[in-house]
């Protein structure tokens, strides 16, 4: 579909690529029917960001039934007036997009595997090569209820701290990115780990890396070597769906 003339070509381009990223997540199945919410930071009017559409799957969703808003909630556009935002979804991600200027991507979500963890005491596990990516590297905040209150914006914004992720407790996960690509490539990781939590805490016994190792791995992780193969996984994923291409940029 070509763009519509009343959208700029470089907010065209965003739609299209977090319509891609909302159909990812559901490629990978971490969706919860139409809750949570993933949201793109505008390079070009970075007071404003996309965010999905209140009622759209996330498998359906299109670059049409994202919402430009500010930060206070308020939709900004004549063009996406008369679409519903979850009111969650802007406390949450307007307190990191409005914080932190090196998170234009944020991706919450509600896996069974990842609420598990989340309700666990000990929290992630040093399990994993997968957990070993969040080794003393992951942010917690405590559950408050439905985040319907801007008052709670403080508290998460004071949890999240320098980290990119964080558990959510009691509810799920939060990852962010200063590109698409990262956020995707911290979710992706996050979920994993959580998911080979849930599996491994089924044996009696278990074996966890030495402290060396897992410092070590984590240091790896964050090197700037891991850039392009970020770059590299993220236009992977998006083969996946390829074929999705011309429904979802519309």
């Amino acid at each position: 579909m070509d763009k519509p003339l009343e959208i700029d070509e470089q907010e065209w381009q965003a739609r299209c690529q977090l319509a891609a990223l909302y159909r990812l997540i559901a490629y990978y199945k971490m969706t919860d029917l139409i809750d949570t919410h993933i949201s793109l930071r505008l390079a070009h009017q970075p007071e404003y960001f996309l965010i999905n559409k209140y009622g759209v799957t996330f498998d359906r969703m299109r670059a049409s039934d994202l919402v430009k808003i500010d930060h206070e909630g308020n939709i900004v556009a004549h063009y996406d007036e008369g679409k519903m935002v979850n009111v969650a979804g802007f406390v949450i991600h307007s307190a990191l997009h409005h914080a932190r200027a090196d998170i234009n991507c944020v991706i919450h979500t509600h896996t069974a595997d990842g609420i598990a963890v989340s309700a666990q005491t000990q929290g992630l596990l040093p399990l994993s090569q997968h957990a070993l990516k969040f080794y003393q590297n992951i942010a917690y905040h405590e559950y408050e209820g439905i985040a319907f209150f801007t008052e709670e914006r403080v508290r998460l914004v004071k949890d999240m701290a320098h980290y990119r992720c964080m558990i959510l407790r009691n509810h799920g996960l939060l990852a962010t990115g200063d590109t698409v690509a990262r956020a995707f490539h911290e979710i992706y990781f996050l979920e994993r780990a959580c998911q080979i939590q849930i599996k491994a805490l089924s044996s009696s016994s278990l074996h966890y890396p030495s402290p060396e190792v897992r410092e070590h791995t984590l240091k790896q992780f964050e090197s700037p070597q891991a850039e392009p193969i970020i770059r590299v996984a993220w236009n992977a994923a998006l083969s996946l769906i390829e074929d999705q291409k011309a429904d979802y940029c519309q």
